[in-house]
C-alpha cells in the first residue's frame, strides 16, 4: 500500500477537475486540473534537478499559490518539504542549510545572488527562484517541463516534511513530519470540524509552518474544497469575503483586530459556519466578546509543530473560554507530574503528554534529543504545563519550556540572551513574554548592565536587528541592578512576568522600571 499523503488528495483532482481549488484578490483562479498539471510540471523540474525520494527542499519564499504547487510536487516525488519562515535573517538561513543539507533551495527572485552565495558555502546542489506572480527560475523550467505522473511508493513513517521549532538551549531543531503524521491528523480534524467539499477556507495564514499549511491546506485538499488565497492579514478584506465564504482560520490577533473594526457583526458572517483558532491562547474576553458581536464562538484547538492539532473544542457542544478542547480521534493526553512522570488525576497540573498517529518522527539528527522528548511508553512531553477539568476539558495554564508566542510565533528566550549576553556592556539578561492585546505575547528583554549608562535600548535593538528575525526581536528593554533568583540561583522569570505585566496597556510607565 502506497502511504503517500498525495494519494488522500489526488482523487479530488479527477473528481472535480474543473472546481476552482484556489482564487486571489486579483482574479486568479486555479482549478483542481490547474494545480494538478503545474505540480506534475514542477515534479519534473525537481526530478531533472537530481531530487530523489528522501532529499529535502528548502523553501523560503514570498506567500502564493504556486508554493502549495511546490508542495504537491515535493509529496508526489517522495522528497521531504522543509518551509522557511520568510523573515529569518541571511545567518539563520545559512544554519538551516547547514544543517539539513537540501538537495534544492528555492528562495525569492530578488534575493538569489545572496542565497547563491550561502547555498554555495552549504553545499547545497542546486538554489532556484519563485516570485508571487508565477515568475522566477523554478517557474521558467516548469513552464517548459513535461508532466510526471508517477507517485512516488512510501511508507507510513517515510518523511513528508522537517519543520524547524527553536530549541530552549539556542539553535532551531528539525521536527520531522511522516506521511502517516499528516494524513491522519487531516482526517482528524475533517471528522471533528465537519469538513467537507463545500467549504470555502479564507486562507490569511503564512503557509511556512503546521497551521497555514499542514492544517488549513492539508484539510482543504483532502476533502476537495476551496480557499481564497490572501497573501497577508488585512481585515477589511477578510470581512470582505466572509459572505462567500464558511470559514477562518486564524491567530488570536486575527479575532482581537476584527473586533476592532466597526464592520463586524450578524449580517456579515452570516454564511460562515466555523472560525477557528489557534497557534497562540485565546483570551477569554476575546472569545465573549466575538460570540457577543457575531453569535459564533471561536473554535479554539491545540496544536505544536512536532504533532500538529491534537485536541480541540467540539463542532457539536459547549465551546469552553480558556480550554482547548478534548483530544482529536486516535490522539490520547494525559497530564503527569514534571518530577516523577507519574500521571495525574483530574483537576491536577502537570505536564502534558500525549500519544498519537499526529506524533512526529523525532528531531532530524537529534537523537539524543529525541530520546529526551519521549517516555518509554511512547508518549511525548509536550513541555506544556496543564490540567483536565471536570467536563474533560484540556486547559492550557503555563509552559514549562521556556517559551513566548507572540502573534502566533514561537519565541525562545534563550536564542535572544545569546547574543544580548555577548554584548559589550552587558552583564547579562532575561528575555519574558508578556501580555499583548494584539500579539497575545509581546516580547521583552530585561538587561543588567555592566554599569549604569553601559548599554542602551537602541543599542540592544541594533544589536539583534540583523541576526534574529523580526518577530523574535524584543518590543522593550528594560534595564535592572540585577535579576532575581531562588536559593538555587535560578532566574524567577515569573518575578520578571509580574514587575512588567502592564508593559503593553495604556497606563503603564515606559520610562525604565526597576525589577
Amino acid at each position: 500500500m502506497n502511504h503517500n499523503l498525495y494519494c488522500h488528495f489526488y482523487p479530488h483532482f479527477e473528481r472535480a477537475p474543473e472546481k476552482v481549488l484556489m482564487d486571489t484578490l486579483d482574479g486568479q483562479r486555479y482549478r483542481y486540473q490547474d494545480v494538478l498539471s503545474l505540480s506534475r510540471r514542477l515534479a519534473t523540474v525537481l526530478k531533472e534537478l537530481g531530487v530523489s525520494p528522501g532529499d529535502r527542499v528548502a523553501v523560503q519564499v514570498d506567500k502564493s499559490p504556486e508554493i502549495v504547487m511546490l508542495y504537491l510536487a515535493c509529496l508526489q516525488i517522495g522528497a521531504v518539504y522543509l518551509p522557511l519562515n520568510t523573515a529569518y535573517t541571511d545567518s539563520e538561513i545559512d544554519y538551516f542549510l547547514n544543517d539539513a543539507e537540501p538537495r534544492l533551495y528555492v528562495c525569492r527572485p530578488e534575493a538569489l545572488e545572496s542565497a547563491r552565495s550561502i547555498a554555495e558555502k552549504a553545499g547545497v546542489a542546486h538554489i532556484e527562484s519563485l516570485g508571487t506572480k508565477a515568475d522566477g527560475s523554478l517557474m521558467e523550467k516548469a513552464d517548459a517541463a513535461e508532466e510526471t505522473t508517477t507517485v512516488a511508493e512510501v511508507a507510513a513513517n517515510d518523511l513528508a516534511a522537517i519543520l524547524y521549532t527553536s530549541g530552549t538551549t539556542g539553535r532551531s531543531k528539525g521536527a520531522m513530519l511522516s506521511h502517516e503524521n499528516l494524513a491522519s491528523n487531516s482526517q482528524a480534524l475533517t471528522k471533528a470540524w465537519h469538513y467537507g467539499e463545500s467549504d470555502h477556507l479564507i486562507h490569511a495564514l503564512p503557509i511556512f509552518h503546521t497551521h497555514g499549511l499542514f492544517v488549513a491546506c492539508n484539510v482543504t485538499l483532502i476533502n476537495g474544497a476551496s480557499m481564497t488565497f490572501l497573501p497577508k492579514l488585512d481585515i477589511d478584506e477578510l470581512l470582505d469575503l466572509m459572505p462567500h465564504s464558511t470559514i477562518l482560520m486564524g491567530v488570536p490577533t486575527f479575532y482581537t483586530r476584527l473586533l476592532a473594526s466597526p464592520r463586524l457583526d450578524r449580517e456579515v458572517v452570516a454564511n460562515m459556519r466555523l472560525f477557528i483558532s489557534g497557534s497562540a491562547p485565546l483570551l477569554a474576553e476575546t472569545h465573549e466578546a466575538f460570540s457577543e458581536r457575531t453569535g459564533h464562538a471561536i473554535l479554539e484547538r491545540y496544536g505544536m509543530t512536532e504533532t500538529n492539532m491534537n485536541t480541540s473544542n467540539p463542532y457539536e457542544g459547549e465551546r469552553r473560554p480558556g480550554t482547548v478542547g478534548t483530544p482529536l480521534p486516535g490522539v490520547t493526553v494525559r497530564i503527569t507530574d514534571r518530577e516523577t512522570g507519574r500521571e495525574l488525576a483530574q483537576g491536577e497540573t502537570g505536564l502534558v503528554e500525549l500519544i498519537g498517529p499526529n506524533v512526529f518522527q523525532g528531531y532530524w539528527r537529534m537523537p539524543e534529543k529525541t530520546k529526551a522528548e519521549f517516555r518509554d511508553d511512547g508518549y511525548f512531553i509536550t513541555g506544556d504545563l496543564g490540567l483536565i477539568d471536570e467536563h474533560g476539558y484540556l486547559n492550557i495554564v503555563g509552559r514549562d519550556k521556556d517559551l513566548v508566542i507572540s502573534g502566533g510565533y514561537n519565541v525562545y528566550p534563550k536564542e535572544i540572551e545569546q547574543i544580548i549576553d555577548d554584548m559589550e556592556g552587558v552583564a547579562e539578561s532575561a528575555v519574558i513574554g508578556v501580555r499583548h492585546t494584539d500579539l497575545g505575547e509581546g516580547v521583552v528583554a530585561v538587561v543588567v548592565p555592566k554599569s549604569q549608562g553601559a548599554v542602551s535600548e537602541t543599542d540592544v535593538l541594533t544589536a539583534l536587528k540583523d541576526d534574529l528575525a523580526r518577530y523574535k526581536q524584543p518590543k522593550r528593554v528594560f534595564f535592572v541592578e540585577a535579576l532575581p533568583r531562588n536559593v538555587m540561583g535560578k532566574v524567577q522569570k515569573n518575578q520578571l512576568r509580574d514587575t512588567f505585566a502592564d508593559t503593553f496597556s495604556s497606563t503603564f510607565d515606559r520610562r525604565d522600571a526597576t525589577a
